[in-house]
């Protein structure tokens, strides 16, 4: 177990920072379209800001296919990515699993996986109900009705 973890966690910190990463670029892009909302701004800020946490939860799949090659668990890093994707997700299929050495690692990466689709899932509501609220904002209404 202790193995696991010596592995895991620091592996867990680097996708953090990854989330972080992307979601401030998420969060810059968003300030950005707030200063000068465009015609077709809601459309292209929220298709980009899926895309981006996208790109960064697939980026932290990645580095934990990565790892699982790494340390043997894998022939080739299409299956580790397989197995990483969802382990990641955690849909868990089971089709796929690590060996007993390595089993702990798939609960990390699965809490991992669940925190940050949690914290991706944060930011882009937060933007759609701003969007709503400004929507209302130019119509009159309260900002309290969305």
């Amino acid at each position: 177990m202790t193995r696991n973890l010596v592995v895991g966690l620091p592996t867990i910190l680097i996708c953090l920072l990854l989330q972080a990463f992307f979601l401030g670029i998420v969060l810059r892009h968003y300030a950005r379209w707030k200063l000068k909302p465009k015609k077709l701004g809601d459309v292209a800020l929220l298709s980009t800001v899926m895309l981006v946490v996208l790109m960064g939860n697939f980026a932290q799949m990645s580095i934990w296919a990565m790892l699982f090659r790494l340390l043997g668990e894998f022939k080739d890093f299409e299956t580790a990515l397989y197995f990483s994707g969802i382990t990641f997700a955690t849909l868990g299929y089971g089709d796929i699993i690590l060996s007993e050495r390595w089993r702990l690692l798939s609960a990390l990466e699965a809490a991992n996986g669940i925190l940050m689709f949690g914290a991706s899932t944060a930011a882009l509501t937060g933007m759609i109900i701003e969007i709503i609220r400004s929507h209302a904002a130019r119509h009159g209404k309260s900002n309290d009705t969305a």
